[in-house]
């Protein structure tokens, strides 16, 4: 009989009760029935199952052998489980895994999570696990001995179960929806301890796989399987084997981060020695340079000193002789000044008689141009032309009609001769 494993009960005494379901379309139960494995047959099938890493679990599919049994305190039937069978369950889980891996690349969604940029030094983190579990105390734990700041915020999810799988899908998506409000999260740990491979199964379904590819942070997964690699394991920004590895990551990233500031410190100290002892070089080299400036600045001032004493006697014996050159210069003039006004005096008016000269020829020149262009004028005359027999003709708004086209048949028109003017009427153009 094959079914769907649900409202698992183990009891005190060894014995397992569930449900064993058929589902139809849309998850649709179409029947069920109840189902028990006694303490013996459980003890039997629980080791068998263990060797290929399973167990019974909530929501598994499995093939089984019994018979149906009636129990009477209840009234009703019950299936007594003797065999179950792990190949069948094994098989179920490895197509459902390669669906929804076919389904992942098909959707472009098993590299999406990975090309998120982790920062180097990831100290605020989300944690998506069981609250209170082995998982989330070692990761916690490790984190706090590293001595770094790191700041965590807690989702709690079921890890295996029915609920495991929305659970872990709603955790992933609050904490993406709180980094999108602001809240400062560099990466989301996605943990949980060690289990069979049906314990880890919701870590195999398309939600979860979405979930972590799609969160907006890169998640880091620590599924504690040794064997295994979950499709979350392969959609998430990196993949790791416990959650302590998880912690032991992040705490690495913070370590080199601070070498690497260390480095830079110490290279910085270096740079800035030697930089210090160049000025120190530098400031020793410019002292001995002032020092020679001053001496070579005194030396200076002796010797402008002793150039402005010179120059002093200098200008003054220059001066002296200037003087007795214009006292000399002075008396020469107005020794010679007498002679030169009386040589000079002729002179206005000679120069009187040519500017009259010349005046009175470029004006017969004018005189005979002015003459010459009055009787083109004259000869040039609108007067003129018409006693030659030419006549004038203008229309009604007094412009000169130079061409037929200026005037239409019905206008009147003014024709001025030699002797006067007349009107007419255009009959035809």
């Amino acid at each position: 009989m094959v079914g769907e494993v649900q409202r698992l009960r183990p009891s005190r005494q060894g014995h397992l009760y569930f449900e064993l379901v058929e589902k139809g379309r849309g998850d649709q139960i179409v029947g069920k029935l109840d189902a028990v494995l006694w303490r013996t047959d459980h003890q039997r099938v629980r080791h068998q199952l263990a060797q290929s890493s399973q167990e019974i679990a909530e929501s598994l599919q499995i093939r089984c052998w019994g018979r149906v049994d009636f129990y009477g305190p209840a009234g009703r039937l019950q299936l007594v489980v003797r065999e179950v069978d792990p190949l069948f369950t094994l098989g179920h889980l490895e197509r459902r895994r390669r669906e929804t891996l076919a389904a992942l690349v098909q959707a472009g969604l098993i590299e999406r999570n990975k090309r998120l940029a982790l920062p180097e030094v990831s100290l605020c983190v989300g944690l998506v696990t069981s609250q209170g579990s082995a998982a989330s105390h070692d990761f916690l734990a490790s984190l706090a001995e590293s001595g770094y700041g790191f700041r965590v915020f807690f989702v709690h999810a079921a890890m295996q179960g029915r609920e495991a799988e929305g659970q872990v899908a709603e955790g992933l998506a609050t904490l993406g929806d709180l980094a999108a409000e602001g809240l400062e999260l560099d990466a989301v740990a996605l943990i949980r301890g060690g289990g069979s491979r049906t314990d880890l199964a919701a870590f195999d379904s398309r939600r979860i796989a979405e979930a972590v590819a799609r969160c907006p942070l890169p998640v880091l997964t620590g599924l504690g399987h040794e064997i295994d690699e979950s499709i979350a394991d392969k959609v998430s920004h990196s993949a790791f084997k416990t959650p302590t590895k998880v912690a032991e990551f992040l705490i690495e990233r913070v370590a080199l981060a601070e070498r690497r500031v260390a480095a830079c410190e110490q290279a910085l100290a270096h740079l800035g020695r030697e930089r210090l002892a160049r000025a120190e070089r530098q400031l020793r080299r410019g002292a001995r340079l002032a020092q020679v400036a001053r001496l070579r600045l005194q030396a200076a001032a002796h010797a402008v000193a002793g150039a402005a004493r010179g120059l002093d006697r200098i200008s003054r014996r220059r001066l002296r002789e200037a003087r007795r050159a214009a006292a000399e210069l002075g008396r020469r003039l107005r020794a010679g000044a007498p002679r030169l006004i009386e040589r000079q005096r002729p002179r206005p008016e000679r120069l009187a008689r040519r500017l009259v000269d010349v005046a009175s020829g470029r004006l017969e020149v004018t005189r005979a141009r002015l003459d010459g262009v009055e009787r083109v004028c004259h000869q040039l005359a609108p007067a003129r032309l018409l006693e030659r027999g030419y006549s004038m003709t203008r229309d009604t708004a007094d412009k000169i009609v130079r061409d037929p086209r200026q005037v239409r048949p019905g206008d009147r028109i003014t024709t001025t001769v030699a002797g006067g003017a007349f009107e007419s009427r255009v009959e035809e153009t």
